[in-house]
């Protein structure tokens, strides 16, 4: 029996939902604070790609702040390929 692609993305969702790290409203307020002012203001431009592009950014922010240990250490050397 093979199950459906579109069936596996509930479950996935919900593992993802899961495993996500809760900040609380302090924590949350202390990030967008400190998030690029730039993005910030984006959100409320008239432009969709800027907005898209802010809300990327505040995203990221977010997402670095959630898992610090998946930034690179910038003074680290690359591997080369």
């Amino acid at each position: 029996m093979t199950v459906p692609l579109g069936a596996l993305d509930k479950p996935f969702m919900i593992c993802s939902i899961i495993h996500m790290t809760i900040f609380d409203r302090t924590q949350l307020c202390d990030i967008l604070m400190n998030a690029p002012a730039w993005a910030r203001v984006g959100l409320t431009m008239r432009d969709p790609r800027m907005r898209e592009r802010a809300a990327d950014a505040l995203a990221a922010t977010i997402q670095d702040r959630m898992h610090p240990q998946h930034r690179p250490d910038p003074g680290q050397l690359a591997l080369p390929l």
